[in-house]
């Protein structure tokens, strides 16, 4: 049980940050240079409708494999180290900025596609953006911190 803890562990952290990576420095340009902003905006939206069951997904699978991998193969917090508290840290305040980016500006942005105000769905894109771009920083920080802390 611990094996498969640690798996669905690192493939979730893989799945949510190299599609965050994927979405920010890959596809993002490719989108600005090709398409104009009401195909843009209609693409992203069917990118994140795409991905965002997968995030929901690991932001159920990390804190559950996180802290079976704790308490079952570790001992317990305490017996854990620094690295593994940062690790939760910022694993938590990723997912709280998700579940901001979805319940608030992507919730906005399907709204103004939908009604076609392009300006509007811009700024929730930009917002998108940013939540995103921040996520992904602390999502590299993080998998820095699990694959090298012990070592610190």
């Amino acid at each position: 049980m611990n094996s498969l803890a640690i798996a669905l562990h690192a493939l979730s952290a893989v799945i949510w940050v190299g599609g965050m990576f994927f979405a920010h420095q890959v596809l993002r340009p490719v989108a600005v240079a090709q398409f104009e902003p009401p195909q843009r905006l209609k693409l992203w939206v069917g990118v994140f409708k795409r991905f965002f069951p997968w995030v929901w997904l690991t932001v159920l699978l990390l804190p559950l494999s996180g802290y079976w991998m704790i308490f079952k193969l570790f001992g317990g917090m305490a017996s854990v180290g620094l690295y593994v508290h940062i690790m939760q840290g910022l694993g938590w305040v990723m997912i709280l900025l998700y579940m901001h980016l979805y319940f608030g500006p992507f919730r906005r942005l399907k709204d103004a596609v939908i009604t076609e105000q392009w300006p509007e769905a811009g700024k929730h894109l930009n917002q998108i953006r940013q939540i995103v771009g921040t996520n992904l920083l602390i999502g590299l920080v993080v998998i820095a911190v699990a694959a090298g802390g012990r070592y610190f």
